[in-house]
């Protein structure tokens, strides 16, 4: 990439270019350096990437296979392009959020665009293991979840708050379980080198989680530390945070990447709406 691109320019190339291999291009220049944020320009907004027909979004999915399925092949190039695309979409939306809010603190701009380029490893990790299996992201569907959520983002009066407990808080949380439960199960079918995957996207969505939480508090005009009361008025509908995990909870997890008790214990028992509906029908 040539050195005097900026970020700006990176991240509309990003969102505006169809082909993977542009989205998947390293936010560095020719000597293997960051690229320079001086001039981020006047805030701008893509209420959807620009795609190839062969990466086009869709929407809804197919059910994921469960774990204990994964000893079948074609399950588990299911469950590769499911995850690579994911991380393409976290790629995209880290490119808008850098495009939307340019007078951001230049610490929390950089987080944004190392983890975006963390993002953008995962996503080539599991399109290696998906190219393992005799397929590609271009023979499955691919769910646009993740861009779904960007209204309920881009309209919040909570700006940058609302996309740290959007997809930090809550995507990036709930993947805290699904990484550990589709290790496992990656592991249990025989499948070591996308366990091996599996676990390297955790260890990475502990620290994105921590970035996330330190952020929204430094961000809150509030001077106490109550996480949960930042969270709940800043996520975004319908986020919530019955959606910030798995069926398999990692306390652990949690707490590697700094989270308070209270907080953790908010989100283990945080109940859906429609379980809540289910709770009140009469018996």
């Amino acid at each position: 990439m040539e050195d005097e691109i900026t970020v700006r320019e990176f991240c509309l190339r990003v969102l505006d270019s169809g082909d993977l291999k542009t989205k998947l291009r390293a936010p560095r220049n020719a000597a293997g350096k960051l690229l320079g944020d001086g001039d981020p320009g006047s805030p701008e907004t893509r209420m959807s990437p620009t795609r190839d027909p062969e990466l086009s979004l869709s929407q809804g999915a197919d059910r994921l296979p469960r774990p204990g399925q994964l000893t079948d092949p074609e399950a588990r190039a299911r469950c590769l392009a499911r995850f690579a695309h994911h991380e393409l979409m976290a790629v995209e939306l880290f490119a808008w959020a850098l495009l939307r809010w340019p007078d951001l603190p230049p610490e929390l701009r950089k987080l944004w665009l190392v983890t975006l380029e963390e993002e953008q490893l995962h996503c080539r990790l599991y399109l290696g293991r998906l190219a393992a299996h005799g397929s590609e992201l271009s023979q499955h569907t691919r769910s646009d979840y993740f861009w779904k959520q960007l209204p309920g983002i881009a309209q919040s009066p909570h700006g940058p708050r609302a996309f740290l407990s959007a997809m930090g808080l809550t995507l990036e949380q709930a993947n805290l379980d699904f990484t550990l439960v589709y290790r496992d199960g990656f592991r249990e079918a025989g499948d070591e080198e996308s366990a091996q995957i599996c676990q390297r996207v955790h260890d990475d969505e502990v620290a994105h989680v921590r970035r996330a939480a330190e952020w929204l508090m430094r961000l809150s005009s509030s001077q106490e530390d109550d996480t949960i009361s930042a969270y709940e008025e800043t996520v975004p509908f319908p986020l919530a945070a019955s959606r910030a995990k798995g069926r398999r909870f990692s306390v652990v997890s949690r707490r590697s990447a700094g989270l308070s008790e209270p907080f953790i214990e908010h989100v283990r028992t945080a109940r859906s709406s429609q379980q809540l509906a289910g709770s009140s029908k009469p018996s």
